[in-house]
């Protein structure tokens, strides 16, 4: 029996305390299961963003995607989860990532450390949450990396994949969309790793542009021009893109499911209306 579906919306855009209790409302209203708050510098702050959400909703979880564990104390991190746990009655899910934008480590005055440094810190944190009193939350662990993974397969409850990498060179977090077989090959080397587990985790996959429409060469222009060596129908099999008709999406939602076991999707703020036809089919 496959994994019932769950929808997530990531809230990216600042608003004040009556536009952003509007739009936690209509996300609900939309049917997504999740409200989510990134961690990057110019987006919302996630805490206060979340204790928010839980005030102007009342179904929807709550939680970080994902948390820049770089930014972070980790005593003070369990600090902020334990209060926002009780706070939101509850509904809150913590996700947790390295950090991948030096730009803005470099703004913040903090250090971005290699790639096995800041795997280290993650784990310290993960470590110093799964024994401080009140944060016996829903862990989400987002990376794509070998050590990421056996990380993730060892403590989180869902393990995320971006289905995009760090395009190389650049420092401001510019990702490029992942084929479908590079996501089989990292999808497969973690259920490896994830082979002993009792229970197996829930697997998300955040997704890049969403579009409902009869003309998908329209609505993937930007893309196509950022990656001339793309066709159109190499584009439309990326994992990370949702693009064609209602019948077509939710086709490609479930495919989604079948081929790689993800059955909890996030979609980005942009797209949460687009989206939202997709989740009234597949919630039926």
């Amino acid at each position: 029996m496959p994994r019932p579906f769950r929808f997530g919306v990531n809230l990216l855009t600042p608003a004040s305390a009556g536009e952003w209790r509007a739009k936690c409302r209509r996300a609900e209203e939309l049917g997504y299961d999740v409200l989510l708050v990134p961690d990057h510098l110019g987006m919302p702050a996630p805490f206060p963003a979340l204790v928010a959400a839980a005030g102007a909703t009342g179904r929807p979880r709550l939680g970080t995607f994902v948390l820049n564990a770089a930014f972070w104390n980790p005593t003070l991190l369990a600090r902020e989860v334990a209060t926002t746990a009780a706070l939101t009655g509850g509904r809150l899910e913590l996700g947790l990532g390295t950090g991948y934008v030096q730009a803005e480590h470099d703004r913040a005055g903090l250090p971005f450390g290699s790639p096995g440094e800041r795997v280290d810190h993650l784990r310290r944190t993960v470590e110093e949450l799964s024994k401080s009193e009140g944060c016996g939350v829903p862990l989400l662990i987002g990376g794509n990396g070998d050590r990421m993974l056996r990380l993730t397969a060892e403590h989180a409850d869902v393990a995320a994949f971006a289905g995009a990498r760090l395009t190389p060179g650049n420092t401001e977090g510019r990702l490029e969309p992942v084929t479908a077989d590079e996501l089989d090959e990292r999808v497969a080397r973690y259920a490896e790793l994830a082979a002993g587990r009792e229970e197996p985790a829930e697997r998300n996959l955040l997704i890049q542009i969403v579009a409902i429409t009869d003309d998908p060469s329209s609505a993937l222009g930007p893309l196509l021009e950022r990656r001339p060596e793309l066709t159109l129908e190499q584009a439309l099999a990326l994992p990370t893109i949702l693009v064609g008709t209602l019948e077509e999406v939710v086709r490609q939602v479930r495919g989604l499911r079948e081929r790689y076991g993800f059955s909890y999707l996030t979609v980005l703020e942009p797209y949460m209306e687009a989206f939202a036809p997709a989740i009234t089919e597949l919630s039926a």
